[in-house]
């Protein structure tokens, strides 16, 4: 491709070979001699602290973070209450449940995978899991279409059920969007149907001052039946 688009100078080699073993000319390999062995790997040395300290800025373990206090965050691991949290009566009335989101499950890869067609008739529908013990205090069986709502928002799937779950909480797949659906707007795959995302919060208050990162996890939520049929609304 680079070469159809005018780039043959910065693209002297003539296969993809040739281009692996161009890049791994430093360390004196060729692809193929990588493949045999398997990768390359370099050879362990233990005890690196003792020569060359720790990867802080006194080379010390910090307990207490130099680099969090020069940012002006806190040094120590400090506890706070979610903005949306249990302790929170006019929420946790309305939204029971705990959610979790972001568990791997198979043969999937994040958001990856949906479009082959094997994976799918593996694991065809986005699920949210409860304990049998929840799903019947809220009268409903596996395999109902449901819907997941916190304060942000709400999203539509299939309910599993497992005793390895905590009664008190929720877990939903996270990363769905369904490749067999429309492209265009406003479908766009039917993305914002299932997918977690829309269940998260990302307002300032919600957002972590020492990582910058945003929770998806222990969230607030509630799970309801849902129609069969997603035109129906949900």
């Amino acid at each position: 491709m680079a070469v159809r688009l005018g780039q043959s100078e910065e693209w002297p080699w003539s296969t993809i070979d040739d281009v692996w073993d161009y890049r791994l000319s430093p360390v004196g390999l060729t692809f193929s001699q990588l493949l045999e062995r398997n990768g390359l790997f370099g050879k362990p040395e233990f005890g690196r602290y003792k020569k060359y300290g720790f990867g802080t800025p006194s080379g010390k373990v910090e307990l207490r973070s130099s680099t969090f206090e020069a940012l002006g965050c806190e040094p120590l691991p400090v506890y706070r209450e979610m903005a949306h949290s249990p302790t929170d009566a006019s929420l946790a009335g309305a939204f029971p449940l705990i959610l979790i989101t972001g568990s791997r499950f198979m043969p999937m890869y994040h958001s990856e995978q949906r479009q082959i067609e094997a994976a799918r008739k593996k694991r065809p529908d986005p699920l949210v899991t409860l304990h049998p013990d929840a799903a019947h205090s809220l009268n409903l069986t596996e395999g109902d279409w449901v819907k997941v709502e916190t304060p942000s928002g709400g999203i539509r799937m299939r309910l599993a059920l497992s005793d390895k779950i905590d009664p008190r909480m929720a877990d939903a797949d996270h990363g769905w969007w369904f490749p067999e659906r429309k492209e265009a707007l406003p479908d766009l795959f039917g993305v914002f149907e299932a997918n977690a995302n829309v269940l998260c919060p990302d307002g300032p208050e919600f957002c972590s001052p020492e990582i910058g990162n945003w929770p998806h996890t222990a969230l607030l939520c509630r799970v309801q039946k849902a129609p069969a049929n997603p035109d129906e609304g949900f």
